[in-house]
């Protein structure tokens, strides 16, 4: 168990971490002999923990903070040294209680709603406000306006999404004479602004005109399963990691993913869904949460067997299939059933792949700030 993992394990991962990051950063501008130097520093300490030696971790961690240390120039100023220190612990700290106890989070599609918005994208035919009130939505309302035409007659080759301190998305939009950078992700500007490679403009015709309403940014809380399992109406988040039917429509080189649902399901329980209503063991359940969902009130429209108009759910696909979770798993649905690519769609979550609560919504300020329910 986490809480298990001995402390000085812990620091130990963190300075890894570090490590590996400081070596990516300055790997172009070190010495081939001090990369290598590093690198095997980093394979010694993870030698060390793996053979759990607290005394060996300790002197590891020392000697490849020496080398680490004598990789960086003295600095001359030593106000700032300090000034540097106190922000370095102030990261770590950060990152201690993102490791530990809180992760940030934004929901990126709309599978959730109404309890949770993800990222959308509303095209009009209006300019945008003015200043003041783009200030005001960006800040309360989280949502961003665009207004971007042409500069001359061009062709879109490329969108490159690119996301600065885990918060602010910007996409450039590569034509082939001219560059265009929005405040905006990627996915709303070619799924809504249909803003696509090998779409043509004319010279002064609108590229996108509108604005984008970010997801919900919420808190993740990474303790609370380490004391008590999962409960039936949890809205969590888990890692697709080895779910192959979604790992098989992702980048490799995204590494691992985390998706945002509601757990409909515990294992052992056999589950039907005769629309609007979910059936666990042949009763409708009783957490508020669920029965919200099957209310068909304040924009709820209650579980489906198929998404709006596509075929029906590999599980779960009529009102008379059944479905009954194995040990060890968990079964996820979007509130947003008709929308929303879930259990139904890919199997359950195995249990180990939970990453914690959603918790808290802490941006934008709108009607859903606050517990998530």
């Amino acid at each position: 168990m986490f809480f298990l993992t001995p402390r000085y394990l812990k620091e130990a991962k963190h300075y890894l971490h570090g490590a590996k990051k400081f070596l990516a950063y300055k790997r172009d501008i070190l010495a081939p002999s001090r990369v290598t130097e590093i690198e095997k520093g980093i394979e010694e300490l993870r030698a060390a923990m793996r053979r759990r030696e607290r005394e060996e971790v300790a002197k590891r961690i020392r000697h490849l903070d020496d080398i680490i240390g004598k990789s960086v120039p003295p600095m001359k100023n030593a106000s700032l040294r300090e000034n540097i220190e106190v922000l370095v612990v102030a990261i770590v700290f950060a990152a201690g209680v993102k490791a530990y106890f809180l992760q940030p989070f934004r929901i990126p599609t709309g599978s959730m709603q109404p309890t949770l918005y993800g990222i959308v994208g509303v095209p009009t035919d209006s300019t945008p406000p003015n200043l003041l009130v783009r200030a005001f939505d960006l800040i309360v309302r989280g949502r961003h306006h665009l207004d971007l035409r042409a500069k001359e007659e061009d062709v879109v080759v490329a969108l490159e999404e690119k996301t600065y301190l885990n918060f602010f998305t910007f996409t450039d939009i590569i034509c082939r004479r001219n560059r265009y950078t929005v405040f905006a992700p990627r996915d709303p500007l070619m799924r809504y602004f249909r803003v696509l490679p090998g779409r043509e403009y004319a010279n002064g015709e609108v590229i996108a005109r509108g604005h984008v309403n970010t997801g919900d940014q919420i808190f993740v809380n990474k303790v609370v399963y380490n004391f008590i399992k999962p409960q039936l109406g949890d809205v969590f988040v888990f890692k697709t990691t080895g779910i192959r039917e979604i790992e098989a429509g992702l980048d490799p080189d995204m590494g691992s993913q985390h998706y945002i649902k509601r757990l409909a399901g515990m294992p052992g329980n056999t589950l039907r869904i005769d629309p609007p209503n979910l059936f666990i063991n042949g009763k409708i359940p009783e957490q508020p949460m669920l029965q919200r969902v099957m209310s068909m009130k304040d924009g709820y429209r209650g579980y489906s067997n198929g998404g709006e108009s596509g075929p029906p759910f590999r599980y779960l696909g009529s009102p008379a299939a059944t479905f009954t979770i194995p040990t060890g798993s968990y079964f996820a649905l979007g509130d947003n059933s008709y929308h929303s690519r879930d259990s139904r769609d890919w199997g359950v979550v195995p249990e180990r792949n939970v990453a914690g609560k959603g918790f808290f919504v802490y941006w934008p300020f709108s009607s859903r700030w606050g517990i998530i329910r």
